[in-house]
């Protein structure tokens, strides 16, 4: 009864049914506001307000919805689209003037003019495979954004990326639904070392209705990617290209009325992939300069640079990757930003501007810190959270060089009660050193009934994804809770390539993806195997996505520890996962055909040992079903035997209807066969 309690309660949380109290952002924003209201500019407009209903999600991160134009002095609404008869719109943004709104509709972009309630077309591409002002499937699964224009701040000009995508393959999967006949859905797709989208950035004049395309495309041609715009002044763009192969990255500096750009900051590796996503870090000073988060030093840092893009010095130690830029107060020359002293812990910081200062810590605490600053840096949300506390947002207020707490704003104090009344074990931390005697971050939990005589199965859970992290002291209740309830020993374990440890160490396993995993999982498996609370001849290994295709890599080595293993939703074959997450880390199949080939699954079906369950929803669109369709086929003919379990039209996250329930409760059971 107590197991099934804790699965119940797990996929509350799970669905969000009993999730943590969170603030949002708009919630954070709406109090800084109000302690610290933004001076308006000259023309700014207060009156309207853009409100959604009935969202419907599309992909991971977009969705179409009934967008409207709220006006506050008339109490009137009227919807995006209406007087051209477009119906649902995604992704509205308010103009900084306050005069206009842009959206997408059907893959076109179109401005609302607040001040006569009418509308104009900004692109009139009749070719569905046009995309412009937001982004494809790609760019929204690898660069984790929908929108891609952006309004200058004088509201004269919007910036936007136009992609083509009329020559990138087409991926189709069946609709079992409840027809008579499956129905099919598609989506241009492209995979390792296939063409892409050619991407180009347009401008678009406000009032004279003009277009024109920027001269970025560079020696890549329209072969890369544009995945942010930032205007720097009311003339003059921030466009960040990232060549095909993601191991250089510039910032150009565009000029919106002759079209002319050139490379304004520029980071290039033979050896590494660089971070496209620490650009979104970035902070404008008044004076032109910038604070520039940057790896190229070998550790995450903050570094300032001046106008001209040139680096004047780093404001960060080495040796602790930078995790976040919050905020710079200008006027008392400090940043604040948030670092990882630890791999698996977070922290806020204060550090001068001024050269040769030291970082100063501001949190206080083991586990999460994480920080929202208003505008003039005077007040800071801070939201704190470790393995056994649950969101906590509490209001600071800098006094003489000092954060005094204010007040709590939410504190979760009835799911933290309800939670510990559940007397759950907390986890061990420990460092395990890999075959290589480098230490691996790892976590250990034991039943409660543990005892020294008592010797438990373990079940080795992992990602190892490249610069990812699972070993994270934060409130994160997953299935590892039912496990250990169900009397097994939990083991997380962070192998090589994994995050906040340097960037050599993210970059361990560039080129050639799963094989120094592999080593390091075993190694952890066969370490925690010799203590005598665990029984080393009942050990599993389970993970989803790239966990679910490392544990089946892993299983194919020889030696490997692991009687049993599950893998959801599993890449078996890098060639047929999409092209920029795969190239980031292995290059194209093209260049690297030795890395990609070591790195299949399908040729290591015949060297597989063990007990396996492969899970798959047949509605994948990002790890299509094919991939474990390919693996099984190579399984039969290796005379291979596997369990399997499907779940029709459902995608990557299976949360379909009953899905996630019958999924940990097969998980269980398989499990009990095979190590009890």
């Amino acid at each position: 009864m107590r197991l099934l309690l804790i699965l119940s309660v797990l996929s509350g949380i799970l669905s969000g049914e009993y999730n943590a109290k969170t603030l949002s952002s708009a919630e954070q924003d709406s109090i800084l506001t109000a302690l610290c209201p933004v001076v308006e500019e000259d023309g700014v407009s207060t009156r309207y307000r853009l409100e959604k209903e009935n969202e419907e999600q599309l992909f991971r991160h977009s969705q179409v919805a009934d967008w409207y134009v709220f006006d506050t002095q008339k109490n009137k609404r009227k919807a995006l689209g209406e007087g051209l008869q477009l119906g649902r719109v995604r992704d509205a943004k308010m103009s900084p003037n306050g005069r206009y709104v842009a959206f997408v509709k059907d893959n076109n972009l179109y401005i609302h003019k607040l001040d006569f309630g009418t509308e104009v077309a900004v692109t009139k591409d009749e070719n569905p495979d046009i995309i412009n002002g937001v982004a494809d499937w790609l760019y929204e699964e690898e660069f984790g954004t929908t929108a891609l224009f952006a309004w200058s701040p004088d509201s004269k000009m919007l910036a936007f990326v136009r992609l083509d995508e009329t020559e990138v393959p087409t991926f189709s999967w069946d609709v079992y639904a409840d027809t008579q006949y499956p129905t099919s859905e598609s989506l241009r797709y492209p995979k390792a070392g296939c063409k892409n989208a050619k991407a180009s950035v347009c401008v678009y004049d406000v009032a004279t209705k003009g277009i024109q395309r920027l001269q970025v495309t560079g020696e890549g041609g329209q072969d890369v990617y544009f995945p942010r715009l930032r205007w720097y002044n009311a003339t003059t763009l921030f466009v960040q290209r990232v060549n095909r192969d993601q191991n250089k990255m510039e910032i150009l500096s565009c000029n919106a009325k002759s079209t002319v750009s050139y490379p304004w900051y520029s980071e290039e590796s033979k050896q590494y992939f660089v971070d496209y996503s620490l650009f979104d870090q970035w902070i404008w000073l008044s004076d032109g300069k910038m604070i520039v988060l940057s790896e190229q030093e070998g550790w995450r840092r903050a570094c300032l640079y001046g106008s001209d893009g040139v680096k004047t010095r780093a404001l960060t130690p080495e040796g602790i990757d930078v995790t976040a830029l919050y905020a710079a107060d200008e006027k008392a020359q400090i940043l604040y930003y948030q670092a990882a002293p630890t791999p698996a812990t977070r922290q806020i910081y204060g550090v001068s501007l001024k050269a040769g200062a030291t970082p100063v810590q501001i949190s206080e605490g083991e586990g999460m810190h994480s920080a929202r600053f208003s505008h003039d840096a005077r007040y800071m949300i801070e939201c704190y959270q470790s393995f056994q506390t649950p969101n906590t947002y509490a209001l600071y207020k800098a006094e003489k060089g000092k954060w005094k707490k204010e007040r709590v704003l939410e504190e979760n104090q009835a799911l933290r009660e309800a939670w510990q009344a559940n007397q759950l074990p907390e986890p061990q931390w420990m460092k395990i050193p890999n075959s290589k005697g480098q230490d691996l971050e790892a976590m250990l939990m034991l039943p409660l009934t543990a005892t020294p005589e008592t010797q438990h199965p373990l079940i080795v859970m992992h990602y190892s994804g490249p610069a990812s992290q699972r070993v994270l002291n934060r409130w994160r209740k997953r299935f590892e809770y039912a496990l250990v309830e169900a009397g097994y020993a939990v083991l997380i374990v962070d192998p090589r390539g994994s995050d906040c440890k340097g960037r050599a160490w993210r970059n361990e396993t560039y080129m050639s993806l799963g094989v120094k995993e592999a080593e390091d999982l075993i190694a952890a498996a066969k370490a925690i195997g010799e203590r005598e609370d665990i029984d080393a001849n009942r050990i599993a290994l389970m993970g989803w996505s790239y966990g679910g295709y490392q544990t089946l890599m892993t299983m194919s080595q020889k030696g490997h520890p692991f009687k049993a293993g599950v893998a959801i939703a599993p890449v078996t074959d890098w060639k047929l996962y999409d092209s920029a997450y795969t190239e980031r880390y292995m290059r194209r199949p093209q260049v690297n055909a030795r890395g990609y080939k070591e790195a299949s699954l399908l040729p290591r079906a015949k060297d597989l040992t063990g007990q396996v369950l492969i899970i798959h929803g047949t509605g994948d669109d990002n790890v299509h079903v094919q991939q474990t369709m390919q693996y099984i086929d190579a399984l039969v003919q290796a005379d291979k035997d596997f369990e399997m379990q499907l779940y029709p039209d459902d995608n990557h996250f299976l949360k379909k209807g009953n899905n996630a329930k019958h999924m940990h409760r097969k998980i269980l059971e398989f499990l009990g066969r095979n190590l009890k």
